[in-house]
């Protein structure tokens, strides 16, 4: 599926640049030497919907939380899918003082996705260095990791390993929580 570029200026990164495609973090992926696999299906919005459409697609399967405090700043929370998510136990654990979500308008401005999409893979659009990046530590214990390659019709699957390598050359070290502890 082949992802035209959007000029519509509310899909606009902060510094006024589009949004990197699926194809542009692939291909991204490919310079990284990291191989992927990347299934397309039915676009979801939601854990629940992803269960129901993923098939036999194997691995550790997340979600997502585009969080913000009071300051601004900003957190991609990525945990396994099945975890429970204590916002203010998560924010005192990260020194955040209180958490809220992000709105959908500040997510496409900082990470170039929509509601529904979000994904770590976003960070190739914070140029800014402006989200810090939180990885739930159980998640890398085995098996590949599947997230949205930025468009939530689709799940790409990476080594643990190579998802760190390609965090890092993306200058978005994580942090690593353990979260089952929260």
């Amino acid at each position: 599926m082949m992802h035209e570029p959007d000029d519509n200026p509310e899909t606009r990164l902060v510094d006024g640049s589009r949004p990197a495609t699926p194809e542009e973090l692939l291909r991204r992926l490919d310079e990284l030497d990291i191989p992927t696999r990347t299934a397309e299906h039915p676009p979801v919005f939601t854990v629940e919907e992803s269960r129901r459409l993923r098939g036999s697609l194997g691995g550790c399967h997340t979600k997502n939380l585009f969080v913000r405090n009071k300051k601004g700043e900003m957190w991609l929370v990525v945990c396994r899918e099945d975890r429970k998510v204590d916002l203010k136990a998560l924010a005192g654990a990260l020194g955040a003082g209180r958490f809220s979500f992000g709105s959908g308008d500040r997510l496409m401005r900082f990470l170039g996705v929509a509601p529904g999409a979000v994904t770590p893979f976003a960070v190739l659009n914070d140029r800014g260095r402006k989200v810090k990046v939180v990885l739930d530590r159980e998640m890398l214990a085995g098996g590949p990791l599947n997230f949205h390659p930025l468009d939530n019709s689709m799940t790409t699957s990476i080594d643990s390993d190579d998802f760190l390598r390609f965090l890092e050359a993306e200058e978005h070290s994580p942090e690593l929580l353990d979260m089952k502890r929260l």
